[in-house]
């Protein structure tokens, strides 16, 4: 079952989406979850209160310090090796590591 997504969480996410515009990242799903991608790839989307980014070594590592930040289980028991998800309540850092996602996968 997904986690519910709370508006403010929404908005948090709409304007990192927005920031990305220019750069050519779209809106997309994945997983049944709203995602970030660029070319088809994804990079970044929402999962309950929090959103998860895929990242290279040093940013997540950086990412998974932040307080309730975990590596990604999209619910499969079994983390996903580059993703990591930050909750919202360090909203603040998403446009920063959403930079680092769309650096780490763009083509």
């Amino acid at each position: 079952m997904k986690p519910k997504i709370s508006l403010k969480t929404r908005l948090e996410y709409d304007a990192v989406a927005k920031g990305l515009a220019d750069e050519g990242v779209v809106e997309g799903s994945m997983f049944g979850m709203p995602c970030l991608k660029i070319e088809k790839k994804m990079l970044a989307g929402l999962f309950g209160d929090a959103m998860t980014f895929k990242l290279p070594p040093e940013p997540r590592e950086e990412a998974l310090k932040l307080s309730g930040a975990e590596a990604f289980d999209p619910g499969m028991g079994r983390p996903m090796k580059e993703w990591v998800v930050v909750p919202l309540e360090h909203a603040d850092t998403w446009p920063h590591y959403a930079e680092q996602a769309l650096a780490f996968v763009r083509p």
